[in-house]
């Protein structure tokens, strides 16, 4: 067995991982929500809304319109950041980093998992690649295709250091990241309609009998109106559910399907 040594410098979740020790992994999952449109001035909102020049009807083009307006908060240049959840694949011990307008550094629980409350988005990602640095590897669902470019975005948007740079990857690699939504189909190989069809987090969940993350009534898609009404503890804790049931989708993964080629 590896001698654990107390490490300082970050988080106390940290602390007891073995210095030397293979490959420690991440998974972690991030929460976004839109931006207000009036932060935008009149050019940029003439480039989001042009194609709604091209629709005569009415009622269509206002459907379109607020089509977009929610499609804002998938868009690292129209959204932020509110919310990442981290937990160590082995340990399942912690941090949920989220945006508070009630901010108030005695928030902060110890515990398994810690949810710290940041007052900004800039502290936010400031804290996330303080963690990312000590991590090898990362395990996500979706996140090369939307978590880590969305995070590289913003954070280069707010001029926010990136520790980990290489978490992209080689797309036909799960070293360093292992994208589970991309592993469960094996690469796309049966496309959109095939044996190996992509299916979103909740049904693989169902599928392999994990409890989903959206059994408690909130997706994704509720976070801008939870935002706007204040529900900042609900979406970290939200975004917990989201990461636990990946580390546990990860590890049937790894038990049963790693490997196959």
């Amino acid at each position: 067995m590896e001698n654990l040594v107390r490490v300082t410098g970050f988080p106390s979740w940290l602390s007891d991982l073995p210095v030397l020790r293979p490959m420690a992994t991440i998974v972690f999952d991030i929460e976004t929500s839109a931006v207000p449109l009036e932060n935008f001035d009149e050019v940029q909102q003439e480039y989001l809304f042009r194609e709604l020049e091209k629709i005569e009807d009415e009622v269509q083009r206002e459907n379109r319109r607020a089509e977009i307006l929610r499609q804002f908060s998938l868009w690292p240049f129209t959204a932020q950041v509110v919310c990442i959840a981290m937990l160590n694949v082995d340990t399942v011990r912690g941090q949920v980093l989220f945006t508070a307008d009630d901010y108030d550094e005695d928030e902060v629980q110890a515990g398994p998992v810690e949810f710290v409350p940041c007052v900004d988005e800039v502290e936010l990602l400031t804290a996330f690649w303080d963690v990312a640095q000590h991590y090898d590897s990362v395990v996500t669902f979706n996140g090369r295709g939307f978590d880590v470019p969305f995070l590289y975005l913003r954070s280069a948007a707010l001029n926010v250091p990136i520790t980990r740079k290489n978490w992209l990857g080689y797309r036909y690699a799960v070293e360093p990241h292992c994208d589970l939504a991309e592993q469960l189909t094996f690469y796309g190989v049966s496309g959109r309609e095939g044996a190996a069809r992509r299916f979103n987090l909740d049904f693989y969940c169902k599928i392999f009998g994990i409890e989903s993350p959206k059994s408690h009534g909130v997706t994704g898609m509720d976070v801008s109106n939870m935002m706007a009404e204040g529900r900042y503890r609900e979406i970290a804790e939200y975004c917990l559910r989201d990461v636990h049931a990946t580390v546990l989708l990860y590890r049937i993964w790894k038990e049963r399907l790693a490997g196959i080629k």
